[in-house]
């Protein structure tokens, strides 16, 4: 095949076909016919004649080029495939395939024709790789092998400039000289770099001017003015512009943002926003009071505002002190030293302020420092009672009798008044009273004996005062009390002596020593030795050690248990104080028996009992309180136990002992707040059982009142209660002992109607009332009234 060029590549393809060689004329091959470009490229051609078979390589064009983003209707147009086999008479067929075949580029089978049928984009595919051959038509067969060649898109400038990390944002500091750069900005074009300009891009600037300016080639943003300061103007916003086709007309575009702040630099001093300050203190102020603030003012910031101040005149160089507020900068003077007004009201201060961070790039602008005169007034307050000394210490000893005087304590009133002072002590600090004070002379004695060995030191506060309660000064004393030999030595412990029953004449059995309450100046020194009764045993023996201690000696051996389990052996110690005091205290020793390493293993049943911390007469101390706590129980269970009194009367006691009074009428049936109901509900039980009377029943009694109509029968509440108590004997949830049992059972009817007195007046009642004769001497005046010998009115006799 062959490739169709323009006019001038079509002579460079035509010098060198000519050049072939001679045997390569007969042979057959496909030629590409493309757009006016120059082509590029190699195949292998093959020639087969006689009975050799020659290849040879020799350059042929196989590259086609089409512009990207082809906007015209019609498929555009890349070249033509040409086989010399093909006459034209229609038996040869060309076939394209690779990349986009069909699907972007086409070939016209019968002519070789290629067009491009979509808009290609260099940017997203730059070239395509395709193959191409022609086929006999009748059978398919491949006229020549198969070709490749190579469509290459072609640059186009459809693409603008982008800056990619846009907008930026940078810092310079301020002051900063002409040519100074600050930041680099780049813009990149999608174009292709290699052809023409379309990638070659231009920076401008479009605002910033004439404070900023960029190379054109570079990018670098740069400063275009000298001294730019940050307190006049602290950011500037500039657009960049980066266009491709070297800037030229016609060329495509793209802008940026960039945020340039001007850093602050030291360029301005500081000073005091006024050259005279005043201020007023109390004097009462404590020390590191801040009794001023002076304000000073600095354009810069941060560190380069930080100030340091000091004070370099006046008069109270010694008393006051000036340091910067973290914070705000300012200056803060404070109270080195307590105030008093009577002594000096005011004070007068130079003080100065400089940076402490200097550039020495602009010390030339000035002094970077000011001073200002500070004036502080004194004011005068109502101070409490000072003491003469505030920690007092003094002694006393502990022989001291009471009321003996220990030291005075003295205070004054600073102010200018001089008003007297009264004293008194904290009875917090005396809870028990120990010492008085003369409110008046402030004299300390004692108010009652001291003991060094209860209270070495006594820390009390004392007050003073002046008239007004509110003003109160506070001193402290310290009262040490001195020490006396007024204390016997005593054993150091409690010693548990063991004596072996192994133990030979001369045997060490105890090293005692003492101890001795008191605190003598020179320390202690202890004698030892036995008391006269004990002096002459035959036991033991005590050695003084001369080192505050004595060792107890075995004066025989064979010591055996049965004969005598503990001796008791009186030692007399003596101190060395003036006057000295001695005390005697006893060693009780226990005979042992003992194994071969002399530890005690037995020592008797009173030993064990001794060593158990308990006494015989302890043991019965307890054994006492445990028979008496069970005599105790034993009587409650007993008291618990004991049946209730029966409530069946003997036939010998006199039954009206058991009438009841009444003299509340109360309100009817229904009033169960003014006497029981029980006593009216409990019916008349006659319980044929010996004929003893029930203590808790009423004798029967028939109705004191007339009535006109027989007196009901008292067999249904008899039944009623017999089955409730038959009912109640066999109820398990029923309590153990005697109970009231209450029934409000009234039974069928009434018979007797209505309860009304009115009733009992008439004359006409026909009631027997000579039982009531049967009752004994008390119901005989109701005999009297009521019975036939009677009138029949009871008003009318009462």
């Amino acid at each position: 095949m062959r490739l169709n060029c323009s006019p001038v590549w079509s002579v460079v393809s035509l010098l060198t076909l000519l050049l072939l060689p001679l045997w390569e004329m007969g042979c057959s091959g496909l030629s590409f016919n493309s757009v006016p470009l120059p082509p590029v490229g190699t195949y292998q051609r093959s020639c087969e004649g006689g009975a050799h078979h020659r290849q040879r390589r020799s350059w042929v064009w196989n590259q086609f080029f089409v512009l990207e983003e082809y906007t015209g209707d019609e498929p555009l147009y890349v070249g033509k495939l040409h086989s010399d086999v093909d006459k034209g008479e229609g038996q040869v067929k060309y076939v394209l395939n690779g990349q986009g075949a069909t699907s972007i580029f086409t070939i016209d089978e019968n002519t070789g024709d290629i067009h491009a049928t979509k808009r290609l984009d260099r940017e997203e595919q730059a070239y395509y790789t395709l193959r191409a051959q022609a086929r006999y038509r009748e059978n398919n067969l491949p006229v020549e092998p198969e070709s490749e060649f190579v469509i290459k898109v072609q640059d186009i400038n459809d693409n603008e400039p982008k800056f990619l990390d846009g907008p930026y944002s940078a810092r310079v500091p301020e002051m900063s000289p002409v040519g100074t750069s600050v930041v680099t900005v780049v813009a990149t074009d999608a174009d292709d770099p290699t052809y023409g300009n379309s990638a070659r891009v231009i920076y401008s600037i479009l605002e910033g001017q004439p404070y900023f300016s960029v190379e054109p080639k570079t990018g670098v943003v740069k400063t275009a003015l000298p001294n730019m300061d940050r307190e006049a103007r602290d950011q500037y916003l500039l657009v960049i512009q980066a266009k491709d086709m070297v800037g030229q007309m016609g060329g495509l575009s793209g802008t940026t943002s960039v945020m340039v702040t001007l850093t602050d630099v030291n360029d301005n001093p500081p000073h005091f926003s006024r050259k005279s300050y005043q201020f007023s203190m109390s004097e009462s102020l404590p020390v590191a009071s801040v009794v001023a603030k002076i304000k000073t003012l600095d354009s810069d910031v941060g560190p380069n505002a930080e100030m340091e101040y000091r004070i370099v005149d006046g008069d109270g160089l010694g008393l006051f002190r000036i340091t910067p507020d973290r914070d705000t900068q300012e200056g803060l003077v404070t109270l080195q030293k307590g105030l008093d007004f009577e002594t000096k009201s005011s004070y007068t201060l130079r003080v100065e302020v400089s940076n402490r961070n200097i550039d020495l790039r602009f010390l030339s602008l000035g002094p970077f420092s000011d001073t200002a005169t500070v004036r502080l007034i004194v004011e005068n307050v109502d101070e409490p009672p000072v003491f003469s000394l505030p920690l007092s210490k003094m002694l006393i000893s502990e022989a001291a009798k009471v009321g003996t005087t220990i030291g005075t304590v003295s205070a004054h009133d600073p102010d200018s008044t001089n008003s007297p002072i009264r004293y008194s002590i904290d009875r917090n600090t005396d809870l028990e009273r120990f010492f008085n004070i003369d409110a008046t002379t402030g004299v300390i004695s004692t108010a009652k004996p001291l003991d060094r060995e209860v209270n070495a030191i006594h820390n009390i506060t004392i007050f003073a005062m002046e008239m007004d309660p509110l003003q109160v000064g506070k001193g402290i004393i310290l009262i040490t009390v001195t020490d006396i030999n007024d204390n016997a030595p005593v054993f150091a412990i409690d010693y548990e002596t063991y004596l072996c029953e192994s133990a030979r004449p001369g045997q060490v059995i105890e090293t005692i020593s003492a101890i001795d309450r008191d605190e003598p100046q020179s320390g202690h020194r202890f004698f030892f030795s036995l008391t006269a009764e004990a002096a002459g045993n035959l036991n033991f023996t005590l050695r003084d050690n001369k080192d505050n201690t004595a060792s107890v000696l075995t004066m025989r051996g064979g010591f055996q248990r049965h004969d005598q389990t503990m001796y008791r052996l009186p030692v007399f110690i003596m101190d060395g104080g003036s006057p000295a005091l001695s005390s005697t205290n006893t060693l009780s020793i226990r005979v042992c028996d003992c194994d071969p390493d002399g530890a005690p293993q037995s020592c008797g049943s009173e030993a064990s009992m001794l060593s158990a911390g308990l006494s015989t007469g302890a043991l019965i101390a307890i054994l006492a309180c445990i028979l008496t706590l069970l005599v105790l129980v034993l009587l409650i269970v007993t008291m618990r136990r004991r049946k209730k009194e029966p409530l069946i009367l003997d036939e010998e006691r006199d039954v009206r002992e058991n009438i009841v009074r009444y003299d509340d009428e109360g309100g009817g049936e229904e009033d169960t707040e003014a006497f029981d109901m029980v006593t009216l509900r409990n019916l008349k039980v006659v319980r044929e059982s010996g004929g003893k009377t029930r203590r808790d029943v009423t004798p029967e009694v028939p109705t004191l009142f007339l009535s006109s109509r027989p007196p009901p029968d008292n067999g249904i509440f008899r039944d009623f209660i017999w089955d409730r108590l038959k009912e109640t004997d066999v109820d398990p949830s029923a309590p153990p002992y005697d109970s009231l049992q209450t029934y409000a059972f009234e039974g069928s009817g009434s018979a007797a109607e209505s309860l009304s007195s009115m009733d009992s007046l008439s004359t006409d009642s026909e009631q027997n009332y000579d039982y009531l004769s049967d009752w004994g001497p008390r119901f005989k005046k109701l005999a009297d009234l009521y019975g036939h010998s009677g009138d029949g009115n009871l008003f009318g006799s009462l």
